[in-house]
């Protein structure tokens, strides 16, 4: 049985429907997506088996102030995966912030940056 994930990492989106798309690319998988009119109120994307992220359109309220640029660790299969994982990315629009390396700790790691600035490292190293 695949466990609900408890850990969210959150955006917010200028263009919110820009970045379903190039989620998408990534590899998520859309779960729910609320709509207000052009307005995207909340939505919520899995990551492999146990993992997602959730966001939504910029809005003006209490916690406008925070909205900025965000840093996202997405663990993939495997080495070939981090590989083909940045050349989807960059194909959606992405832009290239490091090139995939294997760091001296394991695995396979790269870098890129959606178009609203958002950094997504994209790894094969899993963690201890």
């Amino acid at each position: 049985m695949t466990q609900q994930p408890q850990l969210f990492q959150c955006f917010r989106y200028a263009d919110a429907e820009a970045a379903l798309t190039f989620l998408a690319a990534l590899g998520f998988t859309e779960r729910l997506v609320v709509r207000d009119g052009n307005a995207i109120v909340h939505a919520q994307l899995r990551w492999r088996d146990n993992g997602g992220v959730m966001l939504g359109s910029r809005r003006d309220d209490e916690l406008a102030s925070y909205y900025g640029t965000g840093v996202c660790n997405l663990v993939v299969e495997d080495d070939a995966a981090v590989d083909a994982t940045i050349a989807r990315a960059v194909e959606a629009g992405a832009r290239l912030v490091q090139e995939p390396t294997n760091p001296p700790h394991g695995g396979r790691s790269g870098a890129v940056a959606d178009a609203e600035g958002n950094l997504w490292n994209i790894d094969s190293y899993p963690g201890e």
